[in-house]
């Protein structure tokens, strides 16, 4: 259909949402320009490589844990697919600031942002960051699949010169112009209703913002302690951070092992956990459980295996295990095989 025959109200449409395509394209595009043009974050081992934060979305992610964590124990993978994102990213954004395709570019911000949402919409220390953006995101992007682009963009460009391509149906669902659906109401309607309730239940799952008690994940640390063993000369457990900001490490000062009242047989302080031998600690994920100078660090969403060497305390006598935060903040972990 040609824009000078186009039904007002939905050509119009276009031009209202341009601040928000705009807006949203850049918010994309920055993610591949911060990334790879500022700084290189895709190279592994390296501060600031992308693939650690994907795995700080680890712990509580909704739905698509099994394929994060396969993607964090597969660093090739991680570090593939980290590029991958990064080129859609660029892709989608880039797309959508010069409106061209934007109704597909649309639903790459629909498929990015829903992502966000249940891979790391729980992290966020004072305003829900990363709910926030991704649901956002969702209907900004359902949003622009409805009214596409109309002036300054590169779809109304080919549609001003009547471009053969403009005038095939799947450029209207695929770029612009009107969007040929029967009922737009009801589709609409719909649309901002599975939209709205994903954003009720989300809100609630991640942080119980609908009813009962707010809560946030992304205060202060967590850490989960499981699989206790004890051979006579050595202790192993495993450690998981699965809360706590995630751009501050889990600073541990202390561990403790200790008797059936709480007196303790054996005592690793801040020194020693600083020197704590590499060797002891099996990671499982990019993110790493590693001696710093002040103490021992546990990244958020950081799994890892330490032992310990008990050949100096008598074994009849251990009992449990406690480990301690710089906060203050303390976990117990009962050694069931103690004798």
């Amino acid at each position: 259909m040609n824009n000078k025959t186009m039904h007002q109200p939905n050509y119009m449409a276009g031009l209202f949402t341009l601040s928000l395509r705009l807006v949203i394209g850049w918010t994309y595009f920055s993610a591949f320009w911060r990334r790879l043009i500022l700084e290189n974050k895709l190279i592994p081992d390296e501060a600031g490589y992308i693939g650690e934060k994907f795995n700080h979305f680890l712990p509580n992610a909704l739905g698509i844990k099994p394929i994060i964590e396969y993607l964090v124990t597969h660093p090739d993978a991680l570090q593939t697919s980290m590029m991958t994102f990064t080129i859609v990213e660029a892709v989608v954004g880039l797309c959508l600031i010069l409106g061209l395709f934007t109704r597909t570019m649309s639903i790459g911000v629909f498929a990015l942002a829903m992502g966000i949402l249940l891979g790391s919409g729980w992290i966020g220390t004072t305003c829900l960051d990363e709910w926030q953006i991704g649901v956002l995101g969702i209907a900004g992007g359902f949003t622009l699949f409805l009214t596409g682009s109309s002036y300054y963009s590169v779809d109304q460009y080919f549609l001003n010169k009547n471009s053969s391509f403009t005038k095939k149906k799947w450029f209207n669902y695929f770029g612009s112009g009107v969007l040929p659906i029967v009922n737009p109401k009801h589709f609409v309607l719909i649309g901002s209703l599975l939209i709205f309730g994903l954003t009720l239940f989300t809100n609630q799952y991640f942080h119980g913002g609908v009813w009962g008690k707010l809560h946030n994940k992304s205060v202060k640390p967590k850490i989960e302690i499981s699989h206790i063993s004890y051979n006579h000369s050595d202790l192993s457990f495993q450690i998981f951070r699965t809360e706590g900001v995630d751009v501050y490490g889990s600073f541990l000062i202390g561990i403790h092992i200790l008797d059936k009242d709480g007196n303790i047989l054996k005592e690793l302080n801040h020194s020693e956990l600083s020197k704590f031998p590499k060797e002891n600690i099996k990671n499982h994920y990019v993110v790493k459980v590693k001696p710093e100078k002040h103490s021992l660090i546990i990244p958020l969403g950081s799994k890892a295996d330490l032992k310990i060497d008990m050949s100096d305390i008598s074994s009849e006598k251990i009992h449990s295990l406690k480990l301690i935060d710089i906060s203050g903040i303390e976990w117990l972990g009962k050694i069931n095989n103690a004798e």
